[in-house]
This record gives C-alpha cells, structure tokens and sequence, in this order.
C-alpha cells in the first residue's frame, strides 16, 4: 500500500522515515513530486490538512503531511505558520538568525516547537484527520549543535542539557513534536489502510 509524504523538504523525509520505522510496515512511503499549494491557513492543523489534500488529489494517493515551527512566547508566537518564512528567504539560517536578533535582551524565553500531522484518503468522501503536539523549551541566546535542521540549533526542549541540534536523531526521535504527533496519527493510518486494530 503506497502512501505519499507532501514535503519537498529532503530533510523531513529523512526524518520522518525514521520516526515512523516500524510503523510504515505494509506501507510504502513515497516522495512527493507535485506542485506545492499556497498554505493560506491561520493554523498548523489547517496548513498541513492544505498540504495532505493537494498530495492527495495529485497523486490519488493516501497522503501524510505536516506543518510545523517555533512559537516564542515573547513574540506573541511568533514565527509560528510563519516559521519557514520568517526572514522571507526560506533559508533556515536566514530564519534563525533573525530570531535571535528578534530575542535580543529578552529574558522571558519561553518557547515551543509545534506540529501538526495531517492524513487524507481521496476519493468521493475524503477521509481527513489531524493531530497537534507541542515540544516545550526556551530560545537559546547563541547557536549550539550540528544535528536536525530549521530552528534546532537555538531551541532547548525542557528537560535536555542543549538545543534539539546537540541531540542525536534516536534522541530527538524520541521526543520531538514531530514524533509525537505521529505517533498519534500513524495508528488511524494503518486501520485506514491495514485495517489494523488500534
């Protein structure tokens, strides 16, 4: 049973292979190739359901897909569905950058990593389910670590040491805001595809 993933980021395929692991038996995760549609939501949960929708009607596949990014709490959430494109180049470095400049002198860090993990079924009554999780920490003032991508190297997950870059992938996959919200979704899709009980 195929099943296509709506990103073109090379980053989260690899990462989400990873997550979903064992629970992809039976399934066949296939990239995908479309166009990207405009994600005009005013939510993670509807930007990801946008996505898997147009994976879905292209492809006439069942179709996974998420939105994600960092809320600052000092920033009224902020970059938030904004976080891809915060300094509007869609550079992660860009990005990150202009959050630490943003976050210059404030003492109140408090953030989170958020995604929302979408499934749809095509056909004359598309089935559509989506799941949200929140990754709590703070925004570090300097850059730290090598691993993961986007915001990583400035987020501090409560409860770690460092950023979410100084942790390993086993680590983060372990306990990310993308893990989790999979790991809620992929039960639905497996009973939709595989009939599995959950």
């Amino acid at each position: 049973m195929r099943i296509v993933l709506a990103t073109h980021n090379a980053h989260k395929v690899a990462e989400l292979r990873r997550i979903l692991g064992p629970a992809l038996d039976g399934l066949e995760l296939v990239a995908y190739d479309g166009p990207e549609p405009v994600e005009d939501g005013d939510t993670f949960q509807a930007n990801a359901l946008i996505k898997a929708r147009a994976a879905a009607a292209h492809t006439g596949l069942p179709a996974l897909a998420d939105d994600s990014g960092i809320c600052v709490d000092a920033l009224g959430g902020a970059p938030g569905i904004h976080s891809a494109r915060y300094a509007g180049t869609r550079n992660d470095v860009d990005n990150l950058e202009l959050l630490l400049t943003n976050m210059e002198g404030v003492e109140h860090r408090a953030a989170q990593f958020a995604c929302a993990a979408a499934f749809v079924v095509p056909g004359d009554e598309p089935h559509e389910f989506v799941e949200l999780a929140l990754w709590p920490g703070t925004v570090a003032r300097e850059r730290s670590g090598s691993e993961g991508f986007g915001y990583d190297p400035i987020f501090c997950p409560d409860g770690q040491p460092g950023t979410s870059a100084d942790l390993t992938s086993d680590q983060k996959d372990a306990l990310s805001h993308r893990a989790q919200a999979f790991a809620v979704i992929m039960p639905v899709v497996r009973t939709q595809l595989l009939g599995d009980k959950q």
